[in-house]
């Protein structure tokens, strides 16, 4: 099967894309663009790995949904486009940047400018109909994630995961604490930063972490 997907992720994930879970999914996926209203655009589906080819991974922050909301997604976990309201979650996570390293929140809400740097923002759902918040979960999506998770964990070494919240820590479970830094977290939404998100430092001890592999660190 022909999947439109960075060079590298395609030679690491063909296997993949020949597994029958995999073909029902691209099935069920090509039906809903069609038929539905999708997010995000059709060709932004893997512009997280576009951006963030596999040689060049150094952190990987995990989250579930794109956001349903108008020209909200790009692809990228918890990033949305230039000019779009910054949602609550990314918010508090540019004030734990503020609060751990001192930089002032960005004006937009676009994080393409951290893929570019080697952060892999990976959702576990790669798709969601408009305003129906995990309408495509369960479809295939996170066998596929997980597969490109335990790439990474198995074929990287020094790699960051930032897990943030239970989703995220249960999927990334596997990963080898040995070869990588897993850093935990409460999630970063209003619901959850105030009991273990905010002041957890992540951003720095990431930093901190590629520094001692010989890694150049995040511009966060």
């Amino acid at each position: 099967m022909n999947v439109k997907i960075e060079e590298s992720w395609q030679k690491i994930l063909q296997e993949e894309f020949e597994k029958p879970y995999f073909k029902n999914l691209v099935s069920f996926v090509k039906d809903e663009y069609t038929s539905q209203k999708v997010y995000p655009p059709g060709n932004q589906i893997f512009n997280a790995f576009e951006h963030c080819p596999f040689d060049k991974v150094k952190v990987v922050i995990l989250g579930q949904d794109p956001y349903h909301g108008p020209n909200q997604a790009n692809g990228l976990a918890f990033s949305v486009k230039d000019g779009v309201r910054i949602p609550p979650s990314l918010i508090n996570i540019f004030k734990e940047i503020k609060n751990d390293l001192g930089k002032d929140l960005p004006a937009t809400g676009n994080l393409e400018r951290w893929a570019d740097q080697g952060v892999l923002l990976l959702n576990a759902t790669l798709t969601v109909r408009a305003g129906d918040a995990g309408s495509h979960q369960k479809k295939g999506w996170e066998e596929f994630t997980d597969a490109v998770v335990r790439k990474v964990n198995d074929l990287k070494e020094g790699v960051v995961f930032m897990l943030w919240g239970a989703y995220a820590q249960k999927k990334g479970a596997f990963i080898d604490e040995r070869k990588h830094l897993v850093l935990k977290a409460a999630h970063p939404s209003p619901f959850a930063a105030d009991r273990g998100f905010f002041g957890t430092h992540h951003f720095s001890k990431a930093n901190e972490y590629l520094k001692q592999q010989g890694k150049e660190p995040i511009d966060w």
